[in-house]
């Protein structure tokens, strides 16, 4: 099964705050099954100011690492998940970000890790795992 790590579950995981365990879990399983986690490059993006922001360039290096040491693979956006990305935040009250992660899960058929109650409008459209 696909799985998507939107921004929020995976800043649980570096933040180690409640919900840590399960997505510590699903990295887990991803990696006995040899099927990687997905995440759009948008809400790499979104990690990658939030932490330079928040902490600092050092922070930055030391969660860059962590991150490429997961069970975790990148997704370039390209135009068909650009559009699908735009045809949710059209019609739903998300952030941009939210929208790329939301349409890579849609696009794959995948599963949406999140604990971010933005998600809530997506729920008859997308499988979530709330964390």
């Amino acid at each position: 099964m696909t799985r998507v790590l939107d921004t929020h579950a995976l800043m649980v995981f570096l933040e180690k705050e409640p919900g840590y365990e399960k997505v510590k879990g699903y990295f887990i399983e991803a990696l006995h099954a040899d099927n990687h986690l997905l995440m759009t490059s948008v809400n790499f993006a979104e990690i990658y100011y939030l932490v330079l922001r928040e902490y600092g360039e050092k922070k930055l290096a030391e969660v860059e690492n962590i991150i490429r040491a997961l069970p975790l693979d990148l997704i370039d956006v390209d135009v068909p998940l650009a559009k699908e990305a735009g045809r949710i935040k059209a019609v739903k009250r998300m952030s941009y970000a939210d929208c790329f992660a939301a349409a890579l899960a849609r696009n794959r058929g995948g599963e949406l890790i999140t604990g971010d109650r933005e998600f809530k409008n997506m729920e008859n459209e997308i499988s979530i795992l709330w964390v």
